[in-house]
């Protein structure tokens, strides 16, 4: 009986042993960066010691979060922070501060890989929140490569490669050599309460690039850059942004599409509830001569422009080169809403369509732009005017700068440029 009774107080002991350690597929578990040797004094490289906080976060299974804590500042070398991970969701608790090397010569990329400095890739359920601080420490890469021709030379501050169910929420970023966040080949993505921010001079710095990604959700931001605050590119769709302060930069472009020549397509882009505060774009499309492919059901609502150099542009011939081209991206099915406030240059509403292709269905409605150096274009009230397509009533040149179109409640010139064959209504709701 003592012998039976001694077996069995082991049995006991080892389960209460074995739950101890063995992992439970729901338990939280925490990876702080600094008990895997960060140092986080803005010097040491703690690079590894952040990819062995991912590793184990990455390959753990219930739902783990990664923390880079407040108080610190690591400075990291160029990463890649891979994916598939076990958990179905998996958190960067992120409120600490992050810089790249200082200096182009200390960076140290690897796999001959120059592109980026911090890259998430192939990750889902991917979570990223805290308040924390990204510093790409670009004005050294401005400096050796200043020209926008030399973009390919800087890289990318953060890229999200075939990252699905993402979430980027409260983070401040700064100074990225190149654009400062890339959103490639991503679904399901929800980017808020973001602060993005470089010198209006940096070349090539957008804050948010978004390539070969559906259903992206940007809202409640503000991006101040020298380039594009948010660029929509080739193989996107459902693009829904809002509420975002935009300036100083380029606006909110669709494109550029169709670069060397190359087919690219952009659809179901929804912008609404923005302000572009001394821009040189507001709401924009671009593409290149000779590519092909569409930009369609596009549409700009409720924009205020302020102190905008170009308020409303489609620019087909963005880059244009000499050459003879008979192919065009097809742009059509664009409305532009509800935008009032103020314009820097003579013509508030720019639409510069291929020769060839045209433009389709462009409907602006409701512009009330006010020309803030009281020259001869000071304001643009339009209503009811339709001009058709080509084929049934010509081409709309340059020359309708200025021309008086009835009805309209015009002080002076129309600040509205068509260029192209363009069908076109104009109007208010």
């Amino acid at each position: 009986m003592k012998g039976l009774y001694i077996i069995l107080m082991f049995a006991v002991a080892s389960c209460t042993l074995c739950a101890r350690i063995t992992p439970n597929a729901y338990s939280t578990s925490t990876f702080d960066v600094l008990t895997y040797g960060a140092i986080g004094d803005g010097k040491t490289d703690d690079s590894n010691a952040f990819l062995k906080a991912w590793d184990d976060a990455c390959g753990t299974e219930g739902t783990p979060t990664l923390i880079i804590p407040d108080g610190k500042t690591f400075m990291l070398q160029p990463l890649l922070f891979p994916g598939p991970c076990k958990p179905a969701t998996i958190t960067i608790e992120f409120k600490g501060t992050i810089i790249a090397p200082r200096a182009v010569e200390d960076w140290r990329f690897r796999q001959n890989k120059n592109n980026t400095w911090i890259k998430f890739s192939r990750i889902n359920g991917f979570v990223i929140i805290g308040g924390g601080k990204v510093d790409g420490q670009g004005s050294a890469w401005w400096t050796k490569y200043p020209k926008k021709s030399d973009e390919n030379k800087r890289p990318t501050a953060i890229r999200f490669y075939n990252c699905h169910n993402l979430t980027l929420n409260n983070l401040t970023h700064i100074d990225s050599p190149r654009n400062h966040i890339s959103i490639d080949d991503c679904k399901y993505t929800s980017i808020s309460n973001l602060h993005i921010a470089a010198p209006k001079d940096s070349p090539n710095t957008d804050g948010i690039d978004i390539a070969l990604s559906t259903n992206v959700l940007i809202n409640n931001s503000t991006i101040e850059t020298g380039d594009d605050c948010i660029a929509i590119n080739n193989g996107s769709s459902y693009i829904n942004i809002s509420s975002i302060f935009c300036g100083p930069g380029h606006g909110i472009s669709v494109g550029s599409l169709g670069k060397d020549k190359m087919y690219a397509t952009v659809e179901h882009v929804y912008v609404k509830n923005c302000t572009f505060n001394e821009t040189s774009n507001g709401a924009r499309i671009k593409t290149f001569e000779g590519g092909y492919g569409y930009a369609r059901n596009i549409t700009y609502e409720d924009i205020i422009v302020v102190r905008v150099k170009h308020p409303v542009i489609i620019d087909q011939y963005y880059d244009p080169k000499t050459d003879i081209i008979e192919q065009a991206v097809n742009v059509s099915d664009v409305t532009f809403l509800n935008i009032r406030g103020t314009s820097l240059g003579k013509n508030a509403v720019e639409l510069n369509c291929d020769n060839i292709i045209g433009c389709t269905n462009i409907v602006l409605n409701n512009i009330n732009i006010i020309r803030v150096d009281g020259g001869e274009a000071q304001s643009v009230l339009v209503i009811d005017v339709r001009f058709g397509r080509k084929e049934d009533h010509g081409s709309i040149s340059a020359t309708a700068i200025g021309m008086r179109l009835e009805p309209l409640d015009v002080r002076t010139n129309l600040l509205i440029r068509l260029d192209g064959p363009v069908d076109l209504i104009l109007g208010t709701s």
